[in-house]
């Protein structure tokens, strides 16, 4: 995909996708982080009906601290891998007491450091919270990168140097959520709706004549 064709690509999802933002629930840097801990191989959807109640009783680290181990695993068992997120979650929490001053770092070095926070849940609060421009990965625009050529890559870290060179720059803090929210939602992993894609001329996926010709 050349320079002209992303431009148009990110232009037409700016025009279509008009409130780029997460919808994981939160109203602080502390539960985004925290949210974004949780919905490591879940539906944002889960994690939401999870943290609602979460956030109710326990929405800073000292407070979830005082839940203890058992308690905040009540709050989120629905929720797979719910033991080791609880226990990376409650290291956290006292990581960010001890060495933060209970404050959410700006900074991807700390934050990774903190348990259960990699690469990508770094840059999605780094992006989100904190209006960086820097490209969280996952599974949505790992597809949608490499599908469109856009940015292909063999590795969830190659397609996001290569999203970071191509995206136009004016688009960048915005892109994780126009190509999540695309991938989420039109560009999908299983029947794409190509006839209903904005994008579609842009696009360079191989079979969407066949997938637009299936709506």
């Amino acid at each position: 995909m050349n320079a002209e064709k992303r431009q148009l690509f990110f232009q037409k999802l700016a025009d279509h996708i008009t409130d780029p933002v997460t919808e994981l629930n939160y109203t602080s840097d502390f539960e985004l982080l925290i949210a974004v801990m949780l919905s490591a191989q879940a539906t944002d959807k889960s994690v939401n009906i999870a943290t609602d109640k979460l956030f109710a009783v326990a929405n800073t680290p000292e407070a979830i601290l005082a839940l203890g181990l058992d308690g905040l695993k009540s709050y989120i068992s629905s929720i797979g891998l719910y033991n080791s997120k609880a226990a990376n979650v409650m290291k956290t929490c006292q990581d960010l007491i001890d060495r933060h001053a209970g404050q959410v770092p700006r900074t991807r070095s700390e934050l990774e450091a903190l348990a259960g926070v990699g690469r990508k849940t770094a840059n999605v609060v780094l992006n989100t919270a904190f209006g960086q421009p820097v490209m969280a990965v996952d599974t949505h625009i790992f597809r949608v990168g490499n599908r469109t050529g856009l940015a292909t890559g063999k590795t969830v870290l190659a397609v996001e140097k290569a999203l970071m060179k191509r995206i136009p720059r004016e688009y960048l803090v915005d892109a994780h959520h126009y190509l999540i929210l695309h991938g989420r939602y039109t560009c999908t992993a299983r029947s794409p709706k190509c006839g209903a894609c904005v994008v579609y001329e842009e696009c360079m996926f191989k079979d969407k004549h066949k997938w637009a010709q299936m709506a």
